[in-house]
């Protein structure tokens, strides 16, 4: 047992106190491992695959991935590693700096390849300092109103992760959930004791839900796993051996690149796509189980949601509900008013540029429209309205044949690469703060209501040098108005050229 803040290991949060703290004694420091990919398509339109649900204030100010932070934040937690994929790694960066975090490393996996080489990359990358280390793995999208109560069960699981075993944590069931994996634990729970695991359950279907519930001795799978390094590497060595090759090598090659490590890309393409439960935990025998009672839900799709917001006809946004029953009613577009008159069991979603309504107990084939608009080609299906850059964001206001408008936001201090576009010229109107704008030779300053012209070909960029956000709008005339239409000659965040780098 050490006092608070008495270990040697780096510590996450600087300048920031933590309610309900879990006791002034510490008898680890634990480092996160926080897997922050994935593309939430049940949670259609809100979340995509450019901006998925984790970086999205579902419920309150905070993203699901700022919540994650704070909760496995504080004394007895080191800084945080970050499993992320390469579009992400600004959001994620921007959303840490937010929430006052800062990251012992945030690993850009270079194509996605599931949990089991994600958890693996982020294991080794840790166990190259301290082969010894405690790591809890955890999503960046599940909620658990309750952070000092789930820090308890995290404490309680830590004698036996320290002894060798892999602690998972079983959410007290409160419904015959299909949703989700179960586990069969080996005894009926008490308080947060470890109990060993008999084994993992399939999605069920809802006969066999709720026996399980009935039973008092399964509980929800959360996917949240403590272990030491050198366990769980040794677990992978038993039960997955092929992934150690690929992912090691893909962490021996990994470059820094900004501050972030980017894994080498060759050999983690030859890495397994597999779950790390289908690779590792439904195959190890050495297993524990802390219970957990507190409030949980992965908002895997639009009827948890409902449920999380005080289910009967919860609200979101500029939205006007008359007779309104068990439905879920959301807008999340500035000035899109949202009016419902006597839906009953109904999901309406309202998106600038999508909607969806759907009955709630269909929610989960939200996935299904997503796979359809897809095949379609339609740009919703994966593109956000908003697109997020490193410097800060745009949307599109208007389009038609020739032309574009949109809103753009660079952040203080940030500034867009240097470029120059084959197919459009481009009209800057400063509407908030000022732009130092170049424009080939000429370098000046553009404060409100002033605009500024940026002919085809010519080579330009845009600063914003001041404290405050800069917007403007731009308005593009051309032949071709896609993204991808920019040749960069400089660029501070080192992305290369097409739309993103």
């Amino acid at each position: 047992m050490v006092p608070r803040g008495g270990n040697s290991r780096p510590q996450a949060v600087q300048g920031r106190t933590m309610p309900d703290m879990i006791p002034d004694m510490i008898p680890e420091t634990i480092i996160p491992l926080i897997l922050c990919g994935g593309s939430g398509t049940r949670l259609w339109p809100l979340s995509r695959k450019s901006y998925p649900k984790q970086f999205s204030s579902l419920l309150g100010e905070e993203s699901l991935f700022q919540m994650a932070l704070q909760r496995l934040s504080g004394p007895g937690y080191g800084a945080p590693v970050i499993v992320t994929g390469s579009d992400f790694r600004f959001i994620v960066r921007e959303q840490m700096a937010a929430a006052g975090v800062t990251p012992g490393a945030i690993l850009i996996e270079p194509g996605p390849r599931n949990t089991a080489p994600a958890i693996l990359a982020g294991v080794l990358h840790v166990a190259q300092a301290d082969p010894g280390a405690l790591i809890l793995v955890a999503p960046s999208d599940h909620l658990i109103p309750d952070a000092g109560a789930f820090r308890a069960a995290v404490a309680a699981g830590v004698p036996a992760a320290r002894s060798g075993r892999i602690v998972t944590f079983g959410i007290a069931p409160t419904r015959p959930e299909t949703g989700y994996g179960w586990l069969d634990l080996d005894g009926v729970p008490d308080g947060t004791t470890p109990l060993p695991l008999r084994r993992f359950v399939e999605k069920p279907d809802a006969a066999r839900a709720a026996a399980m519930l009935a039973t008092g001795t399964h509980a929800w799978n959360a996917g949240i796993f403590l272990f030491t390094a050198a366990t769980f590497l040794a677990a992978v060595r038993a039960h997955a051996a092929d992934l150690m090759a690929p992912v090691e090598a893909a962490v021996a090659g990994a470059a820094r690149d900004l501050g972030f490590l980017r894994l080498a890309a060759d050999p983690w393409g030859q890495a397994p796509d597999i779950s790390v439960d289908y690779a590792v935990m439904e195959r190890a025998a050495n297993l524990s189980v802390v219970p957990f009672a507190g409030a949980w839900s992965d908002l895997g799709d639009w009827e948890a949601v409902w449920r999380e917001t005080g289910a009967g006809g919860a609200t979101h946004g500029p939205v006007t509900a008359i007779d309104c029953e068990d439905s879920l009613l959301r807008s999340e577009a500035e000035g899109l008013a949202l009016v419902g008159i006597g839906l009953k069991g109904l999901i309406a979603v309202a998106m600038p540029d999508a909607v969806l309504i759907a009955d709630r107990s269909r929610a989960q084939e939200v996935k299904q429209a997503v796979a359809a608009l897809k095949a379609k080609g339609v740009r919703q299906a994966e593109a956000f309205p908003r697109d997020h850059r490193p410097w800060g964001w745009f949307e599109t206001l208007a389009q038609g044949p020739r032309f574009q408008v949109k809103r753009i936001v660079v952040h203080p201090g940030a500034a867009l690469s240097l470029q120059s576009h084959m197919h459009r010229a481009e009209h800057w109107v400063v509407v908030q703060g000022t732009a130092r704008v170049t424009v080939d030779a000429e370098v000046r300053l553009v404060t409100e209501n002033q605009s500024v012209y940026i002919p085809l070909g010519a080579r330009h960029r845009m600063e914003n040098p001041g404290k405050v956000d800069l917007v403007l709008i731009e308005v593009q005339t051309g032949a071709y108005l896609g993204e991808d239409d920019i040749t960069r000659y400089e660029d501070v965040y080192a992305r290369g050229q097409g739309a993103k780098g």
